[in-house]
């Protein structure tokens, strides 16, 4: 089978997501928990007016997941540490020639809580992919890559986008190269191009983050274009790695996978929130953490004057799409944002 990754603006089969566990993204006290899971049901059901959502629930937080969550959501008891379905999840791909009953496959990754962090569990969420692929019936496609759904961002014709802080982590893949893991990149999810980006943003890059994902930093909405995080304040460290990394996508030069000579790509700024800090240091807030979805775009707001030119952007970017805004705050403070807490199925089960 000849595996290719879809875009995430092509049709969708559903969205899969996971409901705040007890622990790390639950938080410590009651008032904490009911944000949580406020904020992902908010999330889980302004997606189910779009398209069909499924949520992986621990045993623990039925009777909650049930309370917050719309009735036409379907609720899939397992056991969970967190919620963060765009990692623990597996990765969903397609063979474009194969029968329609056999063309969608899981990439199963290896997950060790981003890098075997101190602070992190994983002894059930590393087995949520496995089980997402039985339970769909989608082609099991085993892999020994430590990597995250967050880890990767791919246009659907052969480029994706990822960063040298996450797949070579030390933690991840000890002793792989670039090449190692460009190898199993096209093995797995069919691409061709590999744009190393050098990091992340620097709250992600802290005890608390993922070491670099770079779906908070830059996505490619259609082949050859690509939305990247605008920090534009100075006094923000991440005013130099924003530079940084547009510097490195203007200068990219790709055949867009037309076999033709190359053209560089097209990269559009999206502004950082106005709003530099919180209680605990120098804010990671992204308009590029969006999701996706049939006929929508899921996008985050944080009650911030970007808001709505972030918007505007994320809506040419995905022309026909209807834009909706939800305030992510609730979730960034818990490390993460939209399209970490989500993950597509494609169409075509």
């Amino acid at each position: 089978m000849t595996w290719r990754m879809p875009a995430e603006h092509e049709p969708h089969e559903r969205t899969w997501m996971a409901f705040p566990a007890p622990g790390y993204s639950l938080g410590d006290s009651p008032a904490e928990h009911e944000e949580a899971r406020t904020t992902w049901a908010a999330v889980a059901n302004a997606i189910s007016e779009f398209e069909p959502v499924t949520v992986v629930v621990d045993p623990s937080q039925t009777e909650h997941a049930r309370r917050h969550l719309s009735s036409s959501i379907d609720i899939v008891a397992a056991p969970l540490d967190d919620a963060w379905m765009r990692d623990i999840g597996p990765t969903f791909v397609v063979d474009d020639d194969a029968d329609p009953g056999a063309r969608v496959g899981g990439v199963d990754w290896v997950f060790n809580g981003w890098g075997a962090q101190d602070w992190a569990t994983w002894d059930n969420d590393q087995h949520i992919a496995s089980m997402i692929i039985e339970r769909t019936g989608v082609f099991h496609i085993a892999s020994s890559l430590v990597n995250e759904g967050g880890g990767i961002q791919v246009d659907g014709a052969g480029t994706v986008l990822v960063t040298e802080t996450v797949q070579l982590d030390p933690g991840r893949n000890p002793g792989l190269s670039k090449s190692d893991v460009e190898a199993e990149l096209a093995r797995t999810i069919g691409v061709d191009r590999v744009i190393w980006l050098p990091r992340g943003l620097t709250r992600d890059s802290e005890r608390y983050g993922t070491r670099g994902h770079v779906d908070i930093v830059a996505a490619m909405p259609t082949p050859g274009t690509v939305i990247v995080h605008e920090q534009r304040n100075p006094d923000h460290p991440d005013h130099a790695v924003s530079q940084e990394l547009r510097t490195i996508l203007e200068n990219t030069v790709i055949d867009h996978g037309t076999g033709r000579p190359g053209s560089s790509l097209d990269v559009i700024s999206v502004p950082a929130p106005q709003v530099l800090t919180d209680d605990d240091g120098f804010v990671d807030y992204s308009y590029i953490n969006h999701y996706v979805a049939n006929g929508v775009v899921i996008a985050c707001s944080f009650d911030d004057p970007s808001d709505a030119e972030a918007a505007e952007i994320l809506g040419s970017v995905y022309p026909g799409r209807e834009v909706v805004a939800i305030d992510a705050r609730a979730i960034f403070a818990r490390g993460g944002g939209i399209h970490c807490i989500t993950q597509n199925q494609p169409a075509g089960t």
